[in-house]
């Protein structure tokens, strides 16, 4: 039995001596002690993952055999977005000091879509072993290359409760500077400085963009993107049929009241969430609108209101000295008891449905995106509400999304069209949103799934001239674009164009809870 041990031994300590050939990617590329919580630990690293587990001793009592069982534990490397070598310094220091080992910093997932950061110890004092582990662990971090090492970092420190410079500087920038992304911050100082910076700033320079405020913040800074790479294309930006895709994926820090965009992207407003999602580079193609008049481009945007919506949005932007919430509270009672609905003509392109196949079935679908004349549908009336989404719209007032039948991605828009009802029956429908009941299963709410839309607003003369209570003094009507106040006079056109842009994020469709594969030491 003592002779025995030697062998025991080695078995426990060098399990991948008996385990069967690696896939790419598993094969061992170091293997050491290190101490971790308090124990030493056979650790060994791949190219896809780290593990390790205790070394047990060579004679265990029969009482602690149980106990000391050796449990391999993992991390993904994938989930890995940062590496440090750890020291001890004495007070003031900031350079040098006595090397402890390596600290590892994981993404972790928690549960109802939330990310946080955890971190793994791995003690060791030796330098030349701890050097030679750190730059094969960076190595394999840099291999990762969505991950963004430069970023352009935009604060409105106006959105919402004039939160956004403390979210950034206390919650968003010490995780950007851990996983070492060089970063160059505007602080907003007027509506359309995003704007103006993004037109002027070289572009190339950066990874990607973030944009830390609200929804008609990410509006603007999307807009900007996407504005500048039709002018670096050559584009006339006073009509683009066809737009070129963003440069530079987007990435969304919530930061406003709605945070529409963020909870579609995230499924919740948390900073440390969406942060994280940038560090480790998961980026998501979205579909973008075009909103134009028959003369100019208006904007690139997500979704757009018109009616009720947009009137809200107008009665809210007068009240501005008032707080956010009571400001937006206020406008809504308001326009609710001034409840009136405007005339008029929706003209509308449906969806093509056609399966991916045959070269004449892609002809097809190219021809169904002409457009031709007789495939263009038009309803007339009186509507209280219109809304135009090419992405779900989630928020925590509608958990299932404005607009559910859409999808991030998937080349359409969800035109709701909310006809003449009365007040009762529409609170009825808006009250749905917050439920998980269907919020269009009612006889004046009409959905479609469509490429483009006209809407025409119809001016009425004479006596009934009162009753366009959508006009402002300049004869315009207000849109709520992407939590934006807009108003033009002429009819607005609207189109969807797949894919145009990349945001930071994953498809809240996709979103699951997932197991916690390492414990945080």
């Amino acid at each position: 039995r003592a002779r025995a041990a030697p062998q025991e031994r080695r078995r426990r300590v060098a399990p991948l001596a008996a385990a069967p050939p690696a896939r790419a990617g598993d094969q061992p590329l170091l293997r050491g002690i290190f101490e971790i919580g308090k124990r030493s630990c056979d650790v060994v690293l791949s190219a896809r993952r780290l593990r390790w587990s205790p070394i047990l001793p060579e004679s265990p009592t029969v009482y602690s055999s149980v106990a000391l069982q050796a449990q391999e534990e993992i991390i993904e490397m994938k989930d890995v977005f940062s590496v440090k070598l750890k020291r001890r310094r004495f007070a003031g220091q900031k350079k040098g000091g006595t090397l402890l080992g390596i600290t590892i910093f994981k993404c972790l997932n928690k549960e109802e879509n939330k990310l946080t950061d955890c971190a793994i110890h791995l003690n060791n004092l030796s330098e030349d072993h701890c050097q030679s582990w750190f730059r094969h662990l960076k190595e394999i971090l840099n291999g990762f290359q969505n991950r963004p090492k430069s970023l352009k970092v935009f604060v409105n420190p106006s959105s919402h409760k004039r939160e956004a410079t403390h979210i950034y500087y206390e919650k968003v920038a010490p995780l950007f500077k851990l996983a070492d992304i060089k970063t160059d911050v505007t602080v907003t100082e007027y509506e359309g400085h995003a704007l103006s910076v993004l037109k002027e700033c070289e572009l190339q320079a950066f990874d990607g963009v973030v944009c830390v405020g609200g929804d008609g913040s990410v509006s603007e800074v999307a807009h900007g993107l996407l504005l500048r790479a039709q002018i670096d294309a050559g584009k006339d930006t006073d009509y683009v049929s066809k737009p070129v895709r963003a440069p530079v994926p987007l990435g969304v820090i919530p930061a406003g009241t709605t945070n529409i965009l963020a909870h579609t992207l995230y499924g919740i407003k948390h900073a440390v969430t969406a942060t994280l999602h940038i560090v480790m580079g998961h980026i998501q193609a979205v579909d973008v609108c075009t909103f134009s008049t028959p003369s100019k481009l208006l904007r690139f945007g997500f979704s757009a209101m018109f009616g009720f919506g947009a009137r809200t949005l107008a009665l809210a932007e007068k009240h501005r000295w008032m707080p956010s919430g009571q400001r937006k509270d206020f406008a809504f009672v308001k326009t609710l008891a001034d409840l009136k609905p405007e005339e008029c003509e929706l003209s509308f392109l449906p969806l093509q449905i056609l399966q991916e196949g045959s070269h004449e079935d892609r002809k097809k679908k190219e021809r169904a995106k002409k457009g031709s004349k007789d495939q263009w549908q038009k309803i007339q009336g009186h509507f209280l509400n219109v809304s135009i989404m090419a992405i779900p719209c989630l928020c925590s007032m509608a958990p299932r999304g404005l607009a559910p039948n859409t999808r991030l991605n998937n080349g359409s828009m969800s035109l709701i069209v909310v006809q003449n009802t009365s007040r009762t029956e529409f609170i009825k429908h808006l009250k749905r949103y917050a439920s998980v009941k269907n919020q269009f299963n009612f006889p004046f709410v009409e959905t479609y799934t469509v490429q483009e839309v006209k809407v025409q607003p119809r001016l009425k003369s004479g006596p009934d001239a009162k009753e366009n209570v959508c006009l402002n003094a300049e004869g315009n009507y207000p849109w709520n674009i992407d939590g934006d106040l807009m108003k033009e006079a002429s009819e607005v056109h609207v189109r969807v164009h797949p894919q145009l842009i990349d945001l930071y994020g994953v498809n809240t469709d996709d979103l699951e809870s997932s197991q916690v594969t390492c414990n945080c030491i």
